[in-house]
């Protein structure tokens, strides 16, 4: 029975060889594809919503069955890139912001010309801080 999966695990890794796989998009259409259909499940009963979210949903996992099954690997990893670029920075975006709520001890500023975030100790009241990336004035309450 081992030797069966064996043989079976080496004929798929044949099949992928020189295919692109799953990569980041993949994953994310696949978690879109997931909230459409968990969607279909609270739209059931209406018609119009139903039919759209089906397609909606059929488009989305053929995009990634053809991108998991793709032999063409720089134009998909082309694709994967320009999804990391945007992706990146908005997540990095939100996860900074909830670290600095997450911190009392400091105050946060963000500088008004060059959009840089500056960061001084909380409870030392007024002050003006001197941005470190553009030299621009801030004045604020800590």
């Amino acid at each position: 029975m081992r030797d069966f999966f064996n043989r079976i695990g080496s004929a798929i890794a044949r099949f992928m060889y020189g295919r692109n796989g799953s990569d980041q998009l993949n994953m994310a259409l696949l978690v879109v594809y997931l909230f459409v259909w968990v969607l279909e499940l609270f739209f059931s009963r209406v018609r119009l919503v139903m039919g759209l979210l089906n397609l909606v949903s059929l488009v989305l996992i053929v995009v990634v069955f053809f991108r998991l099954f793709s032999k063409n690997l720089p134009k998909r990893r082309a694709e994967n890139e320009r999804f990391l670029a945007w992706w990146y920075p908005m997540k990095n975006r939100v996860s900074g912001a909830a670290a600095r709520r997450k911190d009392k001890e400091h105050k946060y500023f963000t500088c008004k010309q060059c959009g840089a975030i500056c960061r001084v100790p909380a409870g030392k009241g007024k002050i003006e801080i001197t941005c470190p990336k553009c030299g621009g004035k801030i004045v604020g309450k800590s």
